[in-house]
């Protein structure tokens, strides 16, 4: 399978597309709800669409900050039932 920004810091809005496109199985949770990766990217403003993130397979999509390392973490990984 294509990698899904596990190996770089990619923006936020590339690691969604990539979801979308790979049509994985899962929701994107967080502490309003569960989403998917295309309900997340049509909600989602521009300027955060545009923050640097890290994709970490089968747990969470977390913010990069500005020193480089994990910040926020936006979403945890569900598998759909």
């Amino acid at each position: 399978m294509e990698s899904i920004g596990r190996e770089e810091t990619v923006s936020l809005k590339e690691i969604l597309e990539k979801l979308i496109t790979a049509k994985l199985p899962i929701l994107l949770t967080d502490r309003r709800g569960e989403w998917e990766a295309s309900e997340v990217l049509s909600s989602l403003s521009g300027p955060m669409l545009s923050r640097r993130a890290f994709f970490q397979p089968g747990m969470y999509i977390a913010l990069i900050n500005d020193g480089g390392y994990l910040g926020e973490v936006l979403y945890r990984v569900k598998t759909k039932s």
